[in-house]
């Protein structure tokens, strides 16, 4: 497992990575190679209506990346707005190197275009935040079953009626860090539960790394922008067709093409000196 977050480094550190990788040293100790799962999660942030479209604009942006590279996906849970859009939606992918090449996504990713809805032309700016959970092992997190206090309430939404008048819905309560995990994406209680157990797993994994980081010394912490999660990472500009990743420093012209799931370029940047 991979024990450096690179979605908190900042240009300095980013720099002292691509010394690193020029003298062939790896941060990173696990293979690309290597059989992973990944718990996606993106949620709307500023923008109303448009940030959720956004967040849909970045679902299917990874989706269909993952379909390239052969990776498997289950959604594991979705909250859609009323205008087809997403408030919320938490997915898996699995497969060779899935957390390797998708864990510098993590962050805030914001987006300035026209909106469907804007009648006079306006660019608006909104956005919306990705997490990138690697999904932990079973002997990685030991997870105390009487820690947990599990609900059950009926699923809404898509589904038709079965889904609705079952209490298929799982709600699940990890009260010693207070975390709270919600799966509704399936009919069967059983496959909810599992699905949000391992939901929890990650988050408890990622909230352990974090502790760990909280160790460090104040200056280090600064240096790799400890629990920043506000920090705008990348930004999508339409009207000037660019793509701009801010820890990189480094623009790509061709933002339609990326928006279709063609993020390899962006994927080998992470594995170069920035410039």
């Amino acid at each position: 497992m991979n024990d450096i977050d690179y979605s908190k480094f900042t240009a300095e550190d980013w720099k002292k990575y691509g010394q690193q990788m020029k003298e062939g040293e790896s941060p990173s100790s696990s293979g690309s190679g290597e059989k992973q799962a990944a718990i996606i999660e993106i949620r709307a942030g500023t923008g109303g209506d448009e940030a959720g479209l956004f967040a849909a604009d970045l679902y299917r942006m990874y989706s269909r990346y993952g379909q390239t590279k052969g990776w498997k996906e289950r959604v594991l849970d979705s909250n859609i707005s009323s205008v087809g859009g997403y408030k919320e939606i938490i997915f898996e992918l699995s497969g060779a190197g899935v957390y390797d090449e998708l864990q510098n996504e993590g962050g805030v990713h914001r987006v300035q275009r026209v909106p469907a809805t804007e009648k006079q032309g306006r660019v608006h700016t909104s956005t919306a935040t990705v997490a990138i959970l690697l999904k932990p092992k079973k002997t990685e997190i030991n997870i105390n079953p009487s820690d947990l206090r599990i609900d059950t309430y009926k699923s809404s939404g898509a589904g038709g009626q079965y889904v609705n008048k079952t209490e298929s819905a799982i709600r699940i309560t990890h009260t010693p860090s207070g975390l709270v995990v919600t799966c509704s994406s399936e009919r069967n209680q059983m496959q909810n539960k599992e699905t949000a157990l391992s939901l929890l797993a990650a988050r408890l994994l990622q909230a352990k790394e974090e502790s760990d980081l909280s160790s460090l010394s104040a200056e280090r912490r600064e240096q790799i922008g400890w629990a920043k999660r506000s920090e705008k990472i990348r930004t999508y500009n339409y009207p000037q067709n660019r793509i701009t990743d801010h820890r990189l420093e480094k623009s790509w012209h061709n933002l339609e093409k990326i928006m279709e799931g063609d993020l390899e370029d962006i994927v080998k940047a992470f594995n170069k000196k920035p410039e």
